[in-house]
C-alpha cells in the first residue's frame, strides 16, 4: 500500500478538494494522511521538501499535485 499526504490550510478551497479528491482515492491502494498546515506548522518544511508550493496539494508516489489555489506556503508561515 502506498501513502498519500493531503496538505491543506482549512480554507474552503482546501476543504472542497479534500472531500472531492483525497477521499476519492482507493483505500486499498492508498493510506491517506491529511495535514492541516495552518495547525501543524512544524510540518511546513516537510511539505516544502516534498515540492509543495501552495495548498491544497496532494503528494503521492513521490509526485506533488497542486490542486487549485488556496494559499501559498509563505502565507502559512
Amino acid at each position: 500500500m502506498s501513502k498519500a499526504i493531503f496538505y491543506h490550510a482549512g480554507c474552503p478551497v482546501c476543504v472542497s478538494a479534500e472531500k472531492g479528491l483525497a477521499y476519492a482515492l482507493d483505500p486499498n491502494k492508498y493510506e491517506v494522511e491529511t495535514v492541516h498546515l495552518g495547525e501543524q506548522k512544524e510540518r511546513l518544511r516537510e511539505a516544502e521538501a516534498a515540492g509543495v508550493n501552495s495548498v491544497p496539494a496532494l503528494v503521492m508516489d513521490g509526485q506533488t499535485f497542486h490542486i487549485n489555489f488556496g494559499a501559498s506556503l509563505d502565507d502559512l508561515r
